[in-house]
C-alpha cells in the first residue's frame, strides 16, 4: 500500500501518524523544521524563567491519552479577570454582578435580535452594555476587524453556559485543582478534568507519541507540492522527490494549502482566508500574583495589549522563587509598526501600559524576557468568506486530502479538541485508504467528519529570535 503523507509534526500531525500506524497503515511525516513538536515547545533562560512557544491548556485527560500523565503536575488554580475602567472583575461572575451588565444581558436575551454578524451576536448574548464595554473591543483587538465584519461563529469558541460554569468553578474550589471550563467541546468537561503541566517543559508531552512514530518522521523535509489528478491526491513532492501516496493529511495554514496543490484549483478560495499575526512580549518582575488572576483581559484600546497573562500565578515553577513573568498579547499586521518594532521598544511600551494599570509594577520590573512573533496566531472569521469556511469544514473538495489541527482546520480549537478531532479524521482517512479491492474510480469521494525524533530537538533559540510561520508551529 502507498504511504499516507502527513505534513507537519506538531500535535495534530503526530497524533494522526500514531493512529494510522496503530491501524497498520504506512505513514511518512514530513517536517520542515529540524525538530518535531511545533508549538509544543518551551525555552528556559539562564535566569530560570520558562517561556512556552504558544499558549497551552493541557488537561489530565489529554496527558493520559498521550501517555504522559505520569510526568505532569497538577495546576492548582486558573482564573480570568477583565479590566473595566480602573477596576478588574472576575470572569464571568464578577461581570454579571455589575447591575448594568446583568440588566443589559437580560434585555439582550429578551430582544430576540436578528443575528447577522458578530456584533449582533455579542449584543444578543451579553446585552449592549457588556458588548460595548468588553466583548466588542476585545474581539476587534484580537481579530483586527470590525465586529460587524466578523461572522457570528466567533461565539462558537466561548465557554459553556452559566449553570455549567458555576458547577465547574465550585468543583475547582472543592478539589483544589484548576478544573477545565470551556477548553474542550468535543468531549464533556467535568470535575475530574483539570489542567496539568509536564515536568521539564511542554515538549515532554509528545515524547511517548514521538517514540511510536519516530521511524516515520523526515525532518528538514518540507512538502513543496501535493499532486492531484482527477481531484484525487496521488503523490507529494518533497526535496525534489516525487513520492506516490494514498492520501495526504495537512496541518498547514489553510491560506497556504492552495499553493501546495498541483493539478486542481478546488481550494483557490482559501487563499483569501486571513490569520491574525500577534506579538507576545514577555516582561519579568519581582514578586508573585501581580495580576488580579492568571489572565487579565484589557478591553481599553488606549493600552497597547488586549490581554496580560501571568503564567506563574497558576504554575509557580515557570519562574524562579519570588519572581514572575507577565506576557502581553498585541495584535498587529505583518510589516506594520508593532511587527517590526525592536524588543526594547516593545518592552518599554508594554511596561508603560502595565504601569497605567498598576504603578507599583515599575519598581518591580526586572527587564525584558524576549518577544515571540506569530504570523498565524488566530484565524479571523470574516463574513466575506463565511460560506466558504463552512464548506471547507465539511470537506476539502479533493478526494484523499484532509486538513487538520488549529491552522489546518482554520478553527478556534485548543489542544484537547485538536486531539479528539484528529483521531476522528484519522479513522475516516483509514477507512478511505483501507479498500484495496475497490477501483479508485469507483470510490465515493471522501470528506472529513463535520466538527461536533526528539520532541525538542536541538537547543531552542531565545524567544526574541522566534518567528512562527507555516505548518511547522502547529
Amino acid at each position: 500500500m502507498k504511504p499516507i503523507a502527513v505534513l507537519g509534526a506538531g500535535l495534530a500531525g503526530l497524533t494522526a501518524a500514531r493512529e494510522l500506524r496503530r491501524r497498520g497503515l504506512p505513514v511518512i511525516v514530513f517536517e520542515a523544521g529540524e525538530s518535531v513538536g511545533g508549538m509544543a515547545s518551551s525555552f528556559k533562560d539562564a535566569d530560570g524563567f520558562t517561556y512556552d512557544v504558544g499558549a497551552h491548556f493541557i488537561s489530565n485527560r489529554l496527558a493520559r491519552e498521550l501517555g504522559a500523565e505520569a510526568i505532569c503536575r497538577t495546576v492548582p488554580h486558573y482564573g480570568e479577570a477583565v479590566l473595566v475602567g480602573e477596576r478588574s472583575r472576575s470572569y464571568p461572575f464578577g461581570l454579571l454582578a455589575e447591575p448594568r451588565f446583568l440588566a443589559g444581558a437580560v434585555a439582550g436575551k429578551l430582544a430576540r435580535r436578528k443575528i447577522e454578524n458578530a456584533e449582533d451576536w455579542f449584543r444578543s448574548t451579553y446585552g449592549d452594555a457588556l458588548a460595548e464595554a468588553v466583548a466588542i473591543p476585545l474581539a476587534e483587538a484580537w481579530s483586527g476587524a470590525k465586529a460587524e465584519a466578523l461572522s457570528p461563529a466567533v461565539g462558537e469558541k466561548l465557554s459553556a453556559g452559566v449553570l455549567k460554569t458555576l458547577y465547574l468553578k465550585a468543583a475547582s474550589r472543592v478539589t483544589g485543582r484548576a478544573v477545565c471550563n470551556g477548553y474542550s467541546h468535543e468531549v464533556p468537561e467535568s470535575a475530574s478534568v483539570y489542567h496539568v503541566y509536564p515536568e521539564g517543559g511542554i515538549s515532554r508531552l509528545l515524547e511517548p507519541t514521538v517514540a511510536e512514530v519516530a521511524e516515520s518522521i523526515r525532518l528538514r523535509s518540507p512538502v513543496e507540492k501535493i499532486i492531484v489528478e482527477n481531484d484525487r491526491v496521488v503523490a507529494v513532492r518533497s526535496m525534489g522527490e516525487t513520492i506516490p501516496v494514498s492520501a495526504a493529511i495537512s496541518t498547514a495554514p489553510v491560506d497556504v494549502l492552495p499553493k501546495l496543490i498541483e493539478g486542481s484549483n478546488a481550494l483557490s478560495t482559501l487563499s483569501a482566508f486571513r490569520y491574525r499575526p500577534m506579538v507576545f512580549v514577555n516582561l519579568r518582575f519581582s514578586g508573585r500574583h501581580l495580576l488580579p488572576d492568571t489572565m487579565l483581559w484589557v478591553p481599553d484600546r488606549s493600552k497597547p495589549f488586549f490581554r496580560l497573562t501571568e503564567a506563574p500565578y497558576s504554575m509557580p515553577w515557570l519562574a524562579p522563587e519570588g519572581k514572575t513573568l507577565i506576557t502581553a498579547d498585541i495584535g498587529c499586521s505583518l510589516g506594520d509598526e508593532i511587527w517590526t518594532m525592536s524588543e526594547a521598544d516593545l518592552a518599554a511600551r508594554c511596561l508603560e501600559g502595565m504601569c497605567a494599570i498598576d504603578p507599583t509594577l515599575r519598581d518591580r520590573y526586572l527587564g525584558s524576557g524576549g518577544v515571540v512573533r506569530a504570523r498565524t496566531a488566530y484565524p479571523v472569521y470574516l463574513l466575506a468568506y463565511e460560506e466558504a469556511r463552512r464548506r471547507f469544514a465539511q470537506s476539502t473538495g479533493i478526494e484523499g486530502l484532509i486538513s487538520i489541527g488549529r491552522n489546518g482546520e482554520f478553527g478556534h480549537i485548543l489542544m484537547e479538541d485538536i486531539y479528539w478531532r484528529t483521531l476522528r479524521q484519522a479513522a475516516a482517512i483509514a477507512a478511505y485508504v483501507g479498500e484495496p479491492a475497490v477501483e479508485p474510480s469507483a470510490r465515493a469521494a471522501w470528506s472529513p467528519a463535520a466538527p461536533a525524533a526528539s520532541v525538542s530537538g536541538p537547543a531552542l533559540s531565545p524567544p526574541s529570535l522566534s518567528v512562527l510561520d507555516g505548518p511547522s508551529p502547529q
